[in-house]
């Protein structure tokens, strides 16, 4: 089964998503505080992890940054505020979706068993992050950027780019077509399995953290990645 960590002060909340979850077969471990949850998943690896932003003693903004310090393990932000700044803060973070309260816990189960389908066919579902594995017969090309069809990663100048599901998809746009221009409702059709989920501010937080991403692997490659004032973004490795 499927093992769920569900970090949420509000028992009545918690309770009823933990009531959803194991009736539909996820083992699910509890946590009322982020260092708890933190205690929790250094414990024991989880598949998922339900967060909510409002905690007691630290922002559910700073439980998943430390999570992210060791794990790409896929986070849904549940949030009780509607604020945009929110979102984006937990998009950039690394987040793989969020929830506004109130909400159906029957919807909270169908996010969690979707983004499970999706990291688990971008090979990004582990709870540990994976190291690359090279061999003097599997050196990665040394190009801008190098897509392995096998593994399903991404490589800049070599160095392996540390992308959640959801931006792997999304840089996988634009590099299949060089130079063309992609609307943000364009690469949201492309890069989320339910594009009417989200917004397309969620575009342009996942494009500033591939961009620095990419601006780590090397200095300007953040450049790759072009927007176009009022029409989108397109890939320029030239």
């Amino acid at each position: 089964m499927p093992r769920v960590l569900l970090v949420e002060d509000e028992p009545a909340i918690a309770d009823t998503l933990v009531y959803a979850l194991e009736t539909e077969r996820f083992e699910v471990t509890h946590a009322l505080t982020g260092s708890e949850a933190l205690a929790a998943y250094a414990e024991l690896n989880h598949d998922f992890v339900i967060l909510d932003i409002g905690l007691p003693d630290m922002t559910g903004l700073d439980v998943c940054r430390k999570l992210r310090d060791s794990s790409m393990v896929p986070v849904l932000f549940l949030t009780a505020r509607d604020g945009e700044i929110d979102r984006i803060l937990g998009l950039e973070l690394g987040g793989d979706d969020y929830v506004t309260k109130p909400f159906s816990p029957r919807e909270i189960v169908a996010r969690v068993r979707a983004i499970l389908r999706r990291a688990a066919a971008t090979g990004a579902n582990g709870a540990e992050a994976t190291p690359p594995v090279t061999s003097p017969s599997t050196e990665v090309p040394a190009t801008a950027l190098h897509h392995d069809t096998t593994a399903m990663r991404i490589h800049c100048h070599g160095k392996l780019l540390d992308l959640t599901a959801h931006e792997y998809k999304l840089l996988l746009v634009l590099l299949g077509q060089p130079g063309r221009v992609f609307t943000r409702d364009q690469l949201l059709d492309r890069a989320w399995e339910d594009p009417g989920a989200v917004t397309d501010r969620t575009v342009d937080a996942h494009v500033k953290s591939i961009r620095a991403k990419l601006r780590t692997a090397k200095e300007g490659a953040e450049d790759y990645i072009q927007t176009r004032r009022g029409l989108g973004y397109l890939l320029s490795l030239s």
